[in-house]
C-alpha cells in the first residue's frame, strides 16, 4: 500500500464505555417497589388494563396471592417473591401434573414487548433460588421464551430449566419446532442461595442470533454462558414471540418436590435499533487508534480482552468489513482497504462496550 500515510495519533483519553444499561437507554420496565397491589403493578407494565399472571389462586385461595413483595437485604430493596406449594398448587386450574407461577408478555401487551420477525430483543433480570431449592427430574422451568401463532406454539423455544440429576444441573434448552436440544448445563448448586444477573439477547429470524450470560452478583462470577451467531429462532408461522418468567415445575414425583419461594426482580425488556454511522462517530469522538504507517495495521493495545466478545469493522458509510483475515493477535492489517474514515467497535451481548476510529489517506 506504498503511497499511502495515515493520520490519528493514540489518544485514548476519555475512553468510553458505553454498557448496555446506559448508552442504549435500557430501563427497568418492573422492579418490585414494596407489599401490596403486586398483581396490578405488574399487569400495568406488562399489558395494562389485562392480567399475565397465571398462579395457582384458584385452588389455593386461602393462602393468598401467589406472588408478593418482600424486602431482600442482599440487594436492599424489595423484590418479587414467588410461591408454590407441592400441595394443592396446580397449574392455573387446568393441569394437574404440574404447577405454575408465572408472569408473561402476552397478546394483549404493547406492542413494543412482543418480538417479531426481524427484530433484535434484550431480556434482562435478576432472580434468587433458595439454598435448599429441589427441583424434579421432569422439568422446572423459571424462564421461557414462546411463540404465538405457530404450529409449535406449544413448545417453548428457549428454556432455562433447572432438573434433578447427578448432580442436579441447570438447562439451557432449544427448540425451532418441537423437538428440545440442550444447549449448555452448569451446576444447579452454583445458583442455590445467590442473587443472580441475566441477560439475554435474541435476533428473531430464522437466520438470527442468541445471547446470554448469567453471573452472580456477589462476585460477578458468570454462572452460564452461551453465544451463537447462526440459529433459527423463529418458528414458522408465528404472529410474536414473549418471554415468560416464574416457576413451571412437573409435579410427577412429588417426592422429590418441596413449597419454594422464588425471588425475581429488575426485568427489562428493550428492542435494540442498529446503530448508524452519526451514533458511531459521536461514540467514537477522542478515541482514535494509533495507525502505523511503515507496517500498515491498526494497534488495538490498551483494550483488555475480558472486556468485549467480538470485534467489528465498518466503513464510514456504515458498511460492516470482513475482517476475520485482517485480525492478528491486537492488530488489525490494513492491506486492501480504501482510504476513509473507519470504526472499530468491540462487542459484548452484541452491543458496543467502546468505539474507536482511525482514517486512512492517500
Amino acid at each position: 500500500m506504498k503511497g499511502f500515510w495515515f493520520k490519528s495519533i493514540l489518544i485514548l483519553l476519555n475512553f468510553i464505555l458505553v454498557c448496555i444499561n446506559q448508552t442504549h437507554g435500557q430501563k427497568v420496565l418492573l422492579s418490585a417497589n414494596g407489599p401490596g397491589n403486586t398483581y396490578e403493578e405488574i399487569n400495568k407494565k406488562f399489558a395494562p388494563g389485562k392480567d399475565v399472571i397465571e398462579v395457582p389462586d384458584c385452588v389455593h385461595s386461602e393462602f393468598g396471592r401467589h406472588i408478593n413483595e418482600i424486602y431482600d437485604e442482599e440487594l436492599e430493596k424489595h423484590v418479587f417473591n414467588f410461591f408454590v406449594h407441592v400441595v394443592p398448587d396446580n397449574d392455573r386450574c387446568l393441569n394437574f401434573d404440574r404447577q405454575r407461577t408465572e408472569i408473561k408478555t402476552y397478546g394483549g401487551s404493547p406492542e413494543n414487548l412482543k418480538a417479531v420477525l426481524g427484530e433484535t430483543v434484550i431480556y434482562s433480570w435478576k432472580f434468587k433460588l433458595p439454598q435448599n431449592f429441589k427441583v424434579s427430574k421432569n422439568f422446572t422451568h423459571l424462564h421461557q421464551i414462546k411463540s404465538v401463532g405457530s404450529i409449535h406454539s406449544t413448545s417453548p423455544m428457549i428454556t432455562l430449566t433447572a432438573r434433578k440429576s447427578t448432580p442436579d444441573r441447570m438447562e439451557l434448552r432449544y427448540t425451532s419446532t418441537t423437538m428440545q436440544s440442550t444447549l449448555k448445563t452448569t451446576l444447579l448448586d452454583l445458583f442455590r442461595g445467590e442473587w443472580v444477573k441475566v441477560t439475554e439477547v435474541i435476533k428473531y429470524d430464522n437466520f438470527g442470533s442468541y445471547y446470554i450470560k448469567i453471573s452472580r452478583i456477589s462476585d460477578g462470577m458468570v454462572l452460564l454462558k452461551y453465544n451463537i451467531s447462526a440459529i433459527d429462532t423463529w418458528q414458522d408461522g408465528s404472529k410474536f414471540s414473549r418471554p415468560k418468567w416464574g416457576i413451571y415445575r412437573s409435579i410427577k414425583d412429588v417426592s422429590d418436590l418441596r413449597d419454594e419461594q422464588v425471588r425475581f426482580d429488575d426485568f427489562i425488556i428493550q428492542e435494540l435499533t442498529p446503530l448508524s454511522v452519526l451514533d458511531y462517530k459521536s461514540m467514537s469522538t477522542n478515541n482514535k487508534l494509533k495507525v502505523n504507517k511503515s507496517k500498515m495495521f491498526v494497534s488495538i493495545k490498551n483494550i483488555p480482552k475480558n472486556s468485549y466478545e467480538e470485534i467489528e469493522l465498518i466503513s464510514e458509510n456504515g458498511k460492516k468489513i470482513a475482517h476475520n483475515r485482517l485480525l492478528q493477535k491486537n492488530k488489525i492489517r490494513l492491506s486492501g482497504l480504501p482510504e476513509g474514515d473507519y470504526f472499530i467497535s468491540f462487542l459484548e451481548a452484541k452491543q458496543p462496550v467502546s468505539i474507536y476510529t482511525f482514517t486512512i489517506e492517500n
